[in-house]
């Protein structure tokens, strides 16, 4: 199918699509006031433009309501993403979920984890699109459908850090900025393991921020870089929050548990090996961060070998104990054992 004809057939979808949805929303219900929204959101004409900002701030509305508005948003835009086999309107999808994501209100992002992570009508998480595929032949379908499994699974660690980290990854939004004393003490409050929980997340979504496709066959789409300015916020939000655990963590190195030590200097090493933007190879943050993330991971190997040292010690104290024990009285042995006391010498 030519790129002519399947524009053709995508507005056509559209027009037959918002009618239907216009028609129905006329009832005042929110899954169809919601279904318009998604629709007029995630249009497949023209496939290259990202969704205008009115159709998102008409999105982002539906967390002003009840909670029954906020379920039914993210419920339809989660069916939308599971049912189309476009990628530009899946691109689309996911670009307005990280919008919703990253700027919608409390009431609505409490809908996102539940509606995407694991969906209730399919049972089955709408943001695992490793298969999804295009059945165009064309170089520049090919690479956005790549793109969009990448930012799918990059979405689906954004949504799980958003449960198990409270302030993330609303911290960069303009007109919200985060209370860093509050976080930090959050923060100390926090349990060893569970720390290192919230760092490994951290961590994870770095790591994927790495993983970027190729950006050559996709190059000039407004598209990728709408997301690529999402993306690019959202990494500083997440290394503003590892900056506030490696401190914390150098304050506990001490008294970390070995099997903790251990983690913490893997979760580091993973960390170091994404000191540079995928998009243009430049360092993401200032030379004082890293410093302090190779610091920590030097002190923290230190101690490793320390308590690795320290276990082997013990053990050889405890076999070298045993084999005194096993000298004194030979196994198996018949003879009687003689006790200092007296007290039962009569009896």
């Amino acid at each position: 199918m030519g790129r002519k004809l399947r524009s053709l057939v995508g507005a056509l979808k559209d027009t037959a699509s918002l009618s239907k949805a216009a028609a129905t929303a006329a009832a005042l219900s929110p899954s169809s006031a919601a279904q318009l929204a998604v629709l007029r959101a995630t249009t497949h004409h023209p496939a290259d433009e990202p969704p205008h900002p009115r159709h998102i701030q008409a999105l982002l509305s539906f967390g002003h309501g009840s909670r029954l508005s906020a379920a039914s948003a993210a419920g339809v835009l989660a069916s939308r993403l599971r049912s189309t086999g476009d990628p530009a309107v899946a691109f689309k999808c996911l670009l307005a979920l990280h919008h919703l994501l990253a700027r919608g209100a409390f009431i609505l992002r409490d809908q996102l984890p539940p509606a995407l992570l694991r969906h209730p009508a399919s049972g089955r998480n709408p943001l695992v699109l490793a298969a999804f595929r295009h059945g165009s032949s064309s170089a520049a379908s090919w690479a956005l459908a790549s793109w969009v499994r990448w930012y799918a699974r990059l979405l689906e660690l954004l949504l799980s850090a958003s449960v198990l980290l409270v302030s993330f990854p609303t911290a960069h939004r303009p007109f919200a900025k985060p209370d860093d004393d509050d976080d930090r003490e959050r923060v100390t409050s926090l349990l060893d393991q569970d720390l290192i929980s919230e760092l490994d997340a951290l961590v994870g979504i770095v790591e994927e921020m790495a993983g970027v496709p190729e950006m050559v066959a996709v190059e000039g789409s407004r598209l990728v870089a709408e997301a690529v300015r999402l993306v690019e916020a959202d990494r500083v939000a997440a290394e503003h929050e590892i900056e506030i655990r490696v401190t914390e963590m150098e304050d506990r190195l001490g008294s970390l548990r070995f099997a903790d030590s251990v983690e913490l200097v893997c979760l580091l090493r993973r960390l170091e090996n994404c000191r540079y933007r995928p998009w243009d190879r430049k360092p993401t943050v200032g030379d004082w961060f890293w410093a302090g993330v190779r610091d920590l991971m030097y002190r923290a190997e230190k101690v490793v070998l320390r308590k690795e040292e320290e276990e082997r010690r013990v053990k050889r104290e405890k076999a070298s104990a045993s084999a005194r024990a096993s000298d004194r009285i030979p196994v198996g042995s018949n003879q009687a054992v003689r006790f200092g006391s007296t007290r039962w010498a009569d009896r």
